[in-house]
């Protein structure tokens, strides 16, 4: 009978071949848990291994006042296990498995990563749109509110394009990242923009299978793996982006930027309306990375999403004079 062993593994430890083979073949596999996105928006990233790379856990890291503790990084929607037949039990594992060295755990895991009676995880929210379809099959589904909005940007000129300049997306992104007072800081956009322009590179299919492997499942090959769109207004202000990245058969919709001017003239519906009828009927998931926002979720149901539960799993180990800055999380032990 062969039997789990899940090794935990320092990153110079890491095989990057097998580790992105397992998670370019994992039915559950997402381009955050890839070694290229890890390195830039991680940094300090080690890993839990099940077997010869059958499911891999990366494990993020930060360390302060000499605590070492996993943190999920920025612009990354969801780790956790990645890999095949992941079940409650190995899931179970996994967390047990987590080093004693780590005093402090708040990571997002994934649609596939879940414990039916934790008092460590809780239930957060994805939607997403399946794009097989023909587009007025998906445009009869919007919400009313969706097609008046679209409508009304064409009314008033609204244009959409491609290719815009990555800065003009970060400096929109900014200004509203800004405003919901989120932890994004200078040195997380620089790394962005450097997974962005990795990505924006791989321009050869075979370049794209050697050095990612992802697979697109289906999906026609792009020339590239990264994209950017948006809406201008008529007198040309760009009033809603957004960057798109490929991979699993999904195209994530990331670093979104939206200006208040844009807000009464539907610049957002159009903008998701315009990838909708450009991608329509190819075997792709529109992900749109959350949220748990009553409003953003109810904007992202409207075109059609359907709901995609993961959980977050936050627990501490700390010592009892730290233990007020673990923000009420639940002591935890691996021997639980």
């Amino acid at each position: 009978m062969s039997t789990n062993v899940i090794q935990y593994l320092q990153h110079p430890q890491i095989d990057r071949v097998k580790w992105d083979s397992c998670l370019a073949s994992a039915p559950n596999g997402l381009i955050y848990g890839h070694s290229f996105y890890l390195d830039r928006m991680a940094v300090n990233w080690d890993a839990l291994v099940l077997n010869d790379y059958e499911a891999v856990m990366p494990l993020p890291w930060k360390k302060k006042w000499g605590i070492y503790y996993l943190a999920h990084p920025p612009l990354t929607a969801s780790l956790g296990i990645f890999g095949a037949s992941i079940t409650e039990a190995l899931t179970s594992q996994f967390i047990k498995a987590i080093p004693a060295r780590f005093k402090l755990v708040d990571l997002f895991l994934n649609r596939n990563n879940f414990l039916s009676s934790s008092g460590i995880q809780s239930m957060r929210s994805n939607y997403v749109l399946d794009l097989h379809r023909p587009y007025d099959t998906i445009y009869n589904e919007y919400r009313n509110n969706v097609r008046r909005n679209v409508k009304k940007a064409q009314q008033l000129n609204c244009r959409y394009a491609t290719g815009i300049p990555l800065e003009e997306i970060i400096k929109l992104a900014r200004w509203q990242i800004q405003q919901q007072a989120t932890n994004i800081g200078e040195e997380d956009y620089t790394h962005f923009k450097d997974l962005f322009n990795y990505l924006a590179s791989l321009d050869d299919e075979g370049d794209v299978a050697e050095r990612n492997g992802i697979r697109l499942r289906g999906y026609k090959p792009r020339r590239a793996d990264a994209a950017t769109s948006g809406v201008y207004t008529s007198n040309n202000e760009l009033v809603a982006s957004c960057v798109w990245f490929y991979s699993h058969g999904r195209a994530y919709y990331i670093l979104v930027g939206n200006h208040p001017n844009g807000k009464t003239i539907g610049a957002s519906h159009f903008l998701i309306d315009r990838f909708i009828h450009e991608h329509a009927g190819q075997e792709l998931l529109l992900d749109f990375e959350g949220s748990d926002v009553a409003s953003l979720a109810f904007f992202y149901s409207s075109f059609g999403g359907v709901k995609e539960v993961y959980p977050a799993l936050q627990f501490q180990r700390l010592p009892w004079w730290l233990r007020w800055k673990s923000k009420g999380y639940p002591k935890y032990s691996s021997e639980s």
